[in-house]
């Protein structure tokens, strides 16, 4: 099973900027054992939230030609919880993307709240392989997470029902 930790994209600008995002429900089973009595979103998911996030942002660059996964999380810094009944918004930013790699910066907002400032490094697996062979279809953006982009405008293109469509 594949986690989804964003609901949807509310914006997107190819190579540049993405929005998404995430409705925190009581229903979530990790917010029951996380802190009990106290459910929050635990720091970690939204670490991987931000990493969806802006990963799919990475990938959508390039096409999705690359497999693109997170190498190394430069920064993250929490400023508040995250509770049940709560919507996060993630804004993710491409600051480099080069050949083997992108760095990206975000933040995560709760309503006018600031919950956290996240800066992440992706690799592009195919230039980074070292001799290593991984297989030909695209493992890391299946169908499931480019479903996310369904429906959202991407520089004059408006994508639908899993194809793009131009107007």
């Amino acid at each position: 099973m594949r986690w989804i930790w964003i609901d949807k994209f509310v914006e997107f600008k190819s190579g540049e900027h993405a929005a998404a995002i995430k409705n925190v429900t009581l229903a979530e089973e990790h917010l029951h054992d996380h802190f009990p009595h106290f459910p929050v979103m635990p720091e970690c998911l939204m670490i991987e939230a931000m990493a969806q996030t802006a990963g799919i942002l990475v990938g959508e660059a390039k096409n999705f030609e690359e497999k693109v996964i997170l190498a190394k999380v430069k920064k993250a810094v929490f400023f508040d919880y995250v509770r049940p009944g709560d919507t996060i918004r993630l804004d993710a930013n491409i600051e480099s993307l080069g050949e083997e790699a992108a760095s990206t910066s975000g933040t995560i907002i709760c309503g006018e709240k600031r919950i956290a400032e996240i800066e992440l490094m992706f690799s592009h697996l195919d230039q980074n392989l070292g001799g290593k062979q991984f297989p030909e279809e695209n493992f890391v953006f299946t169908d499931t997470f480019k479903s996310l982009l369904w429906g959202i405008r991407i520089e004059g293109k408006e994508v639908a029902s899993g194809t793009e469509a131009s107007e």
